[in-house]
């Protein structure tokens, strides 16, 4: 059964305004380049150059207008907006995280490796049969030029995809015809498959080969974790030989996909969004406008305006006309306002960050650097944590030490035995630097560091170590180990 009620409700709601502004501020700068490439080409009232003269505003012209007629009195602003013409950005809130967001990714326009694959199966003289579960094994290999599925499972496959009836060991067949395609390694089921595939078709005679071949195929684990005592003492060599095979080893390339791929995504040039320079002694803070214009709203589209809302016989097409005018002239001036305060908010924020890490970013040390949080730096600029957050994330300042993300600059604090706050930074780069001097033969256990750190007036646990040893990407001692 339907019913009808009042009922009364708050509701927060973000004005056009706002969300624009949400959305310009978590871009950077070469993001919001092509933003405002797209925002002119979307709108014609908006134009690059200079305003020649500021103190002109075509809406608020046509809003103060002193002689309104009978014709213009009966023509309501809230009447002629049409919301089917209101501009996406305006309406569109998207609630998800800037990780959730979808992302394009330009790629480089090349040949992809499973096309060159494809190629080289068009040269050889195949029965339909073999052609078709060769090509259908290409499509299966993953980017790296590995193939991760079961033999019997792509059987099942074929019958159901391809109506083809075939047996695991013409499959097998049709695998190794693709793993003698270029480049080598290419079609393996695993890293051991791929680098013996590499290995075998170099087809040398030397000793570090053939011992490098007898490791892969018979101690394939033992290399792995680097057991190298073990490998040692089960082949009865010496070191030297090892090391000699294991760089055997080393030059191949675990993943022949990638290095095939001539449409891999391009190189990424970071475009820094600040710019740091020291000047006698001083810090000074610029924003990068790299080729960013100035905006302006036309004044040929204000003029329009200004003509259609003094005539008074207005017909169904000139207020179809004002209200495309208005609305364009709206939208611009709310973009060049977004811009405006994007900019200001951005300096403001890393000026924050700036006056906060100073002695940092005086002398570029790492271990200067303090305990720093959003909270910190958005109660110094009055603003909100998510609004700090916006401005932080993606962003790059160049410093005379190096570009660094901003991000990099926030961490949590770590009490000293003396009681200082320290930065969870200032640790790990010690820790960095401990595992870079230390004896490769003898890798420091996370345990041996943990006491090390203890010594040095850090109070950290070995699991702490161990999580900061995994935030930097560097393996546990035991994958470390070199002879």
């Amino acid at each position: 059964m339907l019913k009808q009620q009042l009922s009364q409700k708050l509701l927060q709601k973000l004005s056009p305004q706002q969300i624009q502004l949400m959305k310009l501020l978590q871009l950077p700068t070469v993001a919001l380049e092509q933003r405002i490439k797209e925002e002119m080409e979307a709108n014609p009232v908006l134009e690059e150059g200079k305003d020649i003269d500021e103190s002109i505003d075509a809406q608020d012209e046509f809003e103060n207008e002193k002689e309104v007629s009978e014709a213009e009195k009966e023509f309501d602003y809230e009447d002629y907006i049409d919301d089917d013409d209101t501009p996406d950005y305006k309406l569109y809130v998207n609630n998800k995280g800037k990780d959730e967001e979808e992302k394009s990714i330009p790629l480089s326009g090349g040949v992809t490796f499973h096309q060159k694959l494809e190629e080289q199966l068009s040269l050889l003289d195949l029965d339909d049969e073999t052609f078709t579960i060769a090509h259908y094994l290409i499509g299966s290999l993953d980017d790296a030029g590995y193939l991760r599925r079961d033999i019997n499972s792509i059987v099942d496959d074929l019958a159901f995809t391809q109506n083809i009836i075939t047996t695991p060991e013409k499959v097998e067949e049709a695998l190794k015809i693709i793993q003698s395609f270029d480049p080598p390694g290419v079609g393996a089921r695993d890293l051991r498959e791929c680098l013996l595939l590499q290995l075998k078709r170099k087809k040398s005679d030397s000793p570090a080969h053939k011992l490098a071949l007898k490791i892969l195929e018979d101690y394939f684990e033992e290399f792995s974790k680097k057991h190298y005592d073990k490998i040692i003492k089960k082949l009865e060599i010496s070191e030297e030989e090892l090391k000699a095979a294991i760089d055997e080893i080393l030059k191949l390339n675990p993943k022949p996909g990638n290095s095939a791929n001539d449409a891999s995504p391009a190189a990424q040039t970071i475009t820094p969004d600040f710019i740091v320079t020291i000047n006698n002694g001083k810090l000074e803070l610029s924003l990068n406008g790299r080729n960013m214009p100035e905006l302006r709203v036309s004044r040929q589209y204000a003029e329009m305006l200004r003509d259609y809302s003094k005539n008074k016989n207005k017909t169904k097409a000139d207020k179809e006309a004002i209200t495309f005018v208005k609305q364009k002239l709206d939208s611009a001036k709310w973009f060049i306002d977004a811009i405006k305060q994007r900019e200001h908010t951005l300096m403001s924020v890393m000026q924050a960050i700036l006056d906060y890490q100073k002695d940092y970013f005086l002398e570029g040390d790492e271990t200067l650097l303090k305990p720093m949080i959003l909270k910190d730096i958005a109660d110094r600029v009055g603003l909100d944590i998510s609004t700090v957050s916006r401005v932080v994330n993606s962003k790059y300042v160049q410093t005379p030490y190096g570009t660094f993300l901003l991000k990099s600059f926030f961490s949590e604090s770590l009490s000293t035995d003396s009681g200082e706050e320290v930065s969870t930074r200032e640790v790990k780069k010690i820790l960095q630097d401990l595992i870079e001097n230390e004896d490769k033969k003898k890798p420091l256990t996370d345990e041996k560091i943990a006491k090390i750190l203890k010594e040095k007036g850090y109070n950290i646990a070995r699991r702490t170590v161990a999580k900061y040893r995994e935030q930097l990407g560097i393996p546990v001692a035991r994958l470390r180990k070199e002879i």
